[in-house]
């Protein structure tokens, strides 16, 4: 089995002189996170926006005994802080949304295949069929502040809670006289108002068959989320084939969706975070008719042919590969 990756980005910072930042690098949510803050009130923001993350951390892991979200699980129902509530509420509109390509329902599923203790399994037709039958946001019932799970669901937060948690950050960091800031948690990049020395964000997306090098780049200027969502980031290897940690919730399986990964650009960080799993479950056609449908995300997609497609507004910041544009 190849080492898990957990950095799907690979970020490109500009070597133009700048002040030097506030950083921090820590290890929650199941990633290395590193935070940068530019601006006179850097160290104190840089203080504040650890605090939200390990919070998140804490409130939201599904492995952590006390957690908010490992009680629900573990009780079936739950009184629900008020970012626990928020974030399930949106977790419960994105799988609306997307018709449940996304759903945070799924993880008896993860379970099943092992990914949550990394002791790994592939699952006969039996025990998916059993297993979906625990799956589906009919088991998901909110109530204002409280939440109740059908028999035998669990929730899995980990494809919109670092997404959250960077909009939430990035929203913290409004309240402090900063420059800008850089948020890597992962998979997921937040960024806040303009460098200092008034230069672009520049953004690496991985190659997914060498995911320390980037195979395409985006640059921009100002407050954007960029997640991607890979086959690569996470998997183990049986019997010479390989099993990814996205799994699409109709059938149980890794999604075969002819996608490698998938770039969702949003200004909103839950809203790319959830999308960048579900685009992936869709597959191209698929998801390119629903961003069609819709006006508040770009993407940028890779797949397994090695060909790199690009929603118009995705194509205007990205370079250093060639692609085929999605038009509307």
């Amino acid at each position: 089995m190849k080492k898990l990756l957990l950095l799907a980005l690979v970020l490109l910072l500009s070597a133009c002189a700048q002040p030097e930042p506030a950083q921090s690098d820590l290890f929650a949510m199941d990633t290395i996170i590193n935070v940068k803050i530019w601006g006179n009130e850097a160290e104190d923001a840089l203080h504040a926006v650890t605090q939200k993350i390990n919070d998140s951390s804490a409130r939201f892991s599904v492995t952590t005994e006390g957690s908010e979200l490992y009680l629900l699980n573990q009780d079936g129902s739950a009184a629900l802080s008020e970012d626990f509530s928020s974030l399930l509420a949106q977790a419960v509109s994105l799988s609306e949304r997307t018709g449940g390509a996304f759903d945070p329902t799924v993880y008896p599923l993860v379970r099943l295949w092992g990914f949550t203790a990394q002791e790994y399994h592939v699952p006969n037709a039996y025990e998916l069929e059993q297993t979906l039958q625990l799956c589906g946001l009919q088991k998901l019932h909110l109530f204002g502040a409280n939440a109740t799970l059908g028999a035998g669901a669990m929730l899995d937060l980990g494809a919109i809670a670092k997404g959250w948690t960077g909009q939430h950050c990035a929203e913290l960091l409004e309240s402090y006289n900063i420059d800008a800031a850089l948020l890597a948690l992962g998979g997921n990049v937040q960024t806040v108002g303009t460098k200092p020395d008034g230069s672009a964000w520049v953004i690496g997306i991985a190659n997914p068959e060498t995911p320390s090098e980037a195979i395409a780049t985006l640059r921009f200027t100002g407050s954007r989320a960029v997640v991607t969502s890979g086959s690569y980031q996470r998997y183990f290897e049986e019997d010479g084939i390989a099993y990814h940690h996205i799994l699409n919730p109709q059938s149980g399986l890794p999604a075969q969706s002819g996608l490698l990964s998938v770039t969702v650009i949003a200004d909103d960080g839950t809203l790319a975070d959830a999308l960048s799993t579900a685009l992936f479950v869709m597959g191209l056609d698929d998801a390119t008719a629903f961003w069609r449908e819709s006006d508040d995300f770009e993407a940028v997609f890779i797949t397994d042919s090695g060909e790199i497609f690009a929603s118009e507004g995705a194509a205007s910041l990205l370079s250093d590969c060639v692609f085929t544009v999605i038009a509307r």
